[in-house]
């Protein structure tokens, strides 16, 4: 089974225009050098966004990290957000799109004079990149549940590798989900320098135990908007919220599991290190908060409409 990035595969994907430096091009046309930051280094940031009923769901959140990230890196962006959500119009408008898309948006510190570390080498003008494409959840995966194997590998602290920034650099995370399929998982769970449940290599999890939700501190984990969606809908809905430190015993013991992140929202898991979980039983948890995140993102997506037609 693939996993929490599995997607339905649309042909309508194969003729869609991406914005790259303020130009739009056919997606066989969009090309960088060789000598990119991003490419040479994985140096840069990005976001994953939804476009949902004619909205871009959480733009702001999104926006924030972004600009948190590029700041962290010192990379200078060129772009002030409104330009960036202009970028954006201008790439959904030209593919005509009004729903059921993910876009990928990616900066990075552009064009260097050499392929090497040092950023003094960059030319200053950063590479921006947005692709928008069709892409919808797998339904077998929000039925069936994820399969996770616990990693090795571990989530790095802020003074070492911050997980809470969106950086283009992602071969550890990558090294965990190649372990989780090695095993035949679809997924890697991985835990924090204290062997504390922390992450997955792509999303971040949730358990319920004793009817309680309960996730990591945060302090290792991907900053997701919709992990923090889900914690503000816990509160919103007088729904018990634990960010603890929590060992695998305590998942093995867990009467559901569930993932998330921006592409498919609340997605269950259905074994944990062989262990099987009940999968997302239709009055647990899970379900009750797959279906308030769905009324969140028609609210979102409502906004984010009125906000753009008051402009």
């Amino acid at each position: 089974m693939p996993g929490s990035q599995d997607h339905v595969a649309d042909p309508r994907n194969e003729s869609v225009l991406v914005w790259l430096n303020g130009k739009l091009v056919p997606r066989n046309d969009a090309k960088v050098s060789l000598f990119d930051a991003g490419f040479v280094l994985g140096d840069g940031v990005w976001e994953g966004l939804r476009l949902h009923k004619g909205g871009l769901l959480f733009l702001d959140a999104h926006l924030d990290r972004l600009f948190a990230g590029a700041r962290t890196i010192a990379l200078e962006i060129g772009l002030a957000p409104a330009e960036i959500v202009a970028a954006l119009h201008a790439t959904l408008s030209a593919n005509g799109m009004q729903h059921g898309v993910h876009i990928r948006l990616m900066v990075t510190r552009g064009e260097k004079t050499t392929p090497n570390q040092d950023p003094r080498n960059a030319l200053g003008r950063p590479t921006i990149a947005i692709v928008a494409e069709y892409k919808e959840p797998g339904a077998a995966v929000r039925a069936q549940g994820l399969s996770l194997f616990t990693s090795t590998i571990r989530c790095t602290p802020a003074d070492m590798f911050d997980m809470r920034l969106n950086s283009h650099s992602r071969l550890s995370l990558i090294i965990a989900l190649n372990q989780a399929i090695a095993a035949g998982a679809d997924e890697a769970l991985m835990l924090d320098p204290n062997g504390f449940v922390s992450s997955c290599n792509a999303t971040n999890f949730f358990f319920v135990s004793g009817h309680e939700v309960c996730s990591s501190t945060g302090a290792y984990c991907f900053n997701g908007v919709t992990r923090a969606n889900v914690a503000a809908l816990c509160r919103r809905h007088d729904i018990p919220l634990r960010l603890g430190d929590f060992t695998r015993d305590d998942v093995y013991a867990a009467e559901e599991a569930f993932v998330t992140g921006t592409f498919g929202g609340v997605i269950p898991v259905r074994v944990v290190d062989g262990r099987p979980l009940p999968v997302a039983p239709p009055d647990g948890m899970t379900r009750r908060l797959e279906g308030l995140y769905e009324r969140l993102k028609d609210e979102d997506a409502a906004a984010d409409i009125a906000r753009a037609t008051q402009q």
